[in-house]
């Protein structure tokens, strides 16, 4: 309520009844005046309001580069963590305990099963793609460090921190890229039980390491000739915290072989890519790919909320499983004081499937980007990127890191009159 105030039209007295009444000259008259203010309350009045929300939004912050000698932050505090499990066990104290649910009861997730055909095609057809629009798509690597670029040129940023870096005064040296620059080759190790013992720094060297995606996929139901992993047909028994004992499965019929949900494609090797003949055909195919790439990580976005991964603390290392493995290979920052062991926290989706930021390049056939409008340039995922300079229409959730909406300017001094 506002307090506001109303003036109501002046009050003279008679002039008969005034004193104080006095001629100055012959047209001047001059008398005493009474004001009389009156308060009055109104009432504030409504608007209707119209709001536009947008999950995306317009600029967002680029990714913050992490030091190595930096630990990555937990996904959920430690404080709500210990929260929600006294909660929990407050809720749960005196209630019956309900089953184990799968697939932490060695059993699977028959839903997730053509979810994890699906992410194992999706990894595939992004490879493949990849390497064809490698053909068509200029994209350079620094041969110091382990920036990208996609583009005509590498571009002018002084950010190297590779070896030698004070001699070219941070400048990068550009070479040709691969694809296990643009796609970072995150392995884990293959686990033939899941649910079994961890593995010990001794076998290090006697377990094979796979792709982290596709060890998500076996463990989630994609069934591999060449990686064999053991699947139950009964809950297995728990008898204590970190022991279980497998079912009787003797009463049970002999399984018979099922027909997967999907055909598992195969990458094709260097001698099989054939670029694209036409621009229409580039655009197709960087469709696909981008198509491809958000199945892959929106698929496995579903997959780790019911198979957990983790990952270290001080290093890239990933393990697909409840716990992590007990190999002493962590070679971060002060990795002498835990004894090479590795510091295991819960995973992100960027953790398994690395975006592998770059610069994005707003014109590409016009003038490359300049050092000192570096702030001005947004960031994208290289895969994203690629596609986008091969004709693809830009997804709604990254333009707010591409900065699209902002205006670049044409010349430095230009740049030094923006406020």
């Amino acid at each position: 309520m506002l307090n506001c105030v109303q003036w109501t039209p002046l009050q003279f007295n008679s002039l008969h009844q005034s004193k104080n009444l006095s001629w100055y000259g012959c047209n001047e008259l001059k008398c005493p005046l009474m004001l009389k203010i009156t308060p009055r309350v109104l009432s504030r009045p409504s608007f209707s309001m119209f709001v536009v929300k947008c999950n995306n939004p317009q600029n967002a912050d680029l990714p913050r580069y992490y030091s190595k000698k930096e630990k990555k932050p937990f996904p959920v505090p430690v404080l709500e963590l210990r929260r929600a499990a006294r909660e929990r066990m407050k809720r749960l104290k005196g209630q019956p305990r309900k089953p184990v649910p799968p697939p932490r009861n060695g059993m699977l997730l028959k839903r997730l099963i053509p979810l994890a055909y699906e992410v194992f095609n999706a990894r595939i057809t992004l490879i493949n793609n990849v390497k064809k629009l490698l053909t068509v798509v200029p994209v350079h690597a620094c041969k110091w460090c382990n920036e990208i670029h996609v583009g005509p040129v590498g571009h002018p940023f002084k950010s190297c921190r590779g070896q030698r870096t004070d001699v070219r005064k941070g400048l990068h040296e550009w070479t040709k890229a691969t694809i296990d620059d643009i796609i970072l080759p995150v392995e884990s190790y293959h686990l033939y039980d899941r649910l079994g013992k961890r593995i010990r720094h001794e076998e290090r060297y006697s377990i094979p390491r796979v792709p982290s995606v596709v060890e998500l996929c076996i463990q989630a139901g994609v069934d591999l000739p060449d990686l064999p992993t053991k699947r139950r047909r009964k809950p297995v028994i728990r008898v204590g915290k970190s022991e279980i004992i497998d079912a009787n499965e003797d009463d049970l019929p002999d399984p018979t072989p099922e027909d997967p949900p999907e055909q598992l494609l195969t990458e094709i090797s260097d001698l099989e890519i054939v670029s694209p003949s036409s621009p229409e055909e580039t655009t197709l195919l960087a469709e696909e790919t981008l198509e491809a790439w958000e199945k892959m990580r929106h698929g496995a976005q579903r997959l780790m909320k019911k198979y957990l991964v983790r990952v270290c603390g001080y290093c890239p290392e990933v393990h697909v499983g409840h716990t992590g493995h007990k190999a002493q290979n962590c070679g971060a920052f002060k990795h002498q004081q835990r004894n090479g062991q590795h510091g295991w926290q819960a995973a992100v989706l960027d953790d398994l499937i690395p975006p592998r930021y770059v610069w994005h390049v707003p014109n590409v056939e016009g003038p490359p980007l300049q050092g000192e409008l570096r702030s001005f340039y947004g960031q994208a995922p290289a895969v994203v990127e690629m596609c986008v300079q091969a004709g693809a229409a830009t997804p709604e959730q990254y333009k707010s890191t591409m900065r699209l909406d902002i205006g670049i300017p044409s010349s430095i001094s230009e740049a030094e009159k923006v406020v």
